[in-house]
This record gives C-alpha cells, sequence and structure tokens, in this order.
C-alpha cells in the first residue's frame, strides 16, 4: 500500500466552517473510489494549510487519481496547487475495525 500526504496553502482569511463546508462535498465522491483504502482530511488553522492522508492500494492508483485534472480543481477551490508526498506503507493498524493489514508486495511501482 501507499500513503500519500496531499497539501495546499489555504487563501489569508479562510474561515474553518468554509474549508469543512467544501471537504464536505468531497467526501462522498471519495467514499466511492474502488482504488482508494482510506482517506483523512487534514486542517491546521495556524499555518493556513490543509490537504488530506490517502492510503492507495498501489502507488499508480493515487498517480491516477491525483493527476493534472485533481489538481486544477484543488488550485481552482483553494488557490493553491497541491503537493504530494509518497511513503511505502507495509503495515496498518486500525484500532476502530480491530485489525492489522500487512501489505509487503511491491506497492511503490507506478
Amino acid at each position: 500500500m501507499i500513503t500519500e500526504i496531499v497539501t495546499f496553502k489555504l487563501p489569508a482569511g479562510s474561515k474553518r466552517e468554509d474549508i469543512f463546508a467544501a471537504f464536505d462535498k468531497t467526501a462522498a465522491i471519495w467514499s466511492e473510489n474502488p482504488d482508494l483504502v482510506r482517506k483523512n482530511y487534514l486542517y491546521d488553522a495556524e499555518a493556513g494549510v490543509a490537504g488530506g492522508v490517502y492510503l492507495w492500494k498501489k502507488k499508480a492508483d493515487a498517480l491516477k487519481w491525483h493527476g493534472e485534472e485533481f489538481r486544477q480543481r484543488v488550485k481552482e477551490l483553494y488557490g493553491a496547487t497541491p503537493t504530494s508526498q509518497f511513503f511505502e506503507t507495509p503495515i496498518v493498524v486500525d484500532n476502530v475495525a480491530g485489525d492489522i493489514s500487512t501489505d509487503y508486495g511491491d506497492s511503490v511501482a507506478a
């Protein structure tokens, strides 16, 4: 599996409730994504940064869903182009589900 951390700067004066409302509008779309394992939305008011932590089945999935169209949509919505970091994720501990998942395969390949 691959963890992707996407971040972007928020426009000056952004309001928490507006950012969260924008997040709400996209949650259902991401819940239907067949390649996405999990998404956590991120918000840091002090730093003026938002984004998401995505757990993908493989890096190719992240690249497919976060291509130019996604980056342009984020830029239009929030005024900044997002950046991405990718991490191989060999083990996921899910205390809510009571599960430990492992993936030692070739998930890094694009």
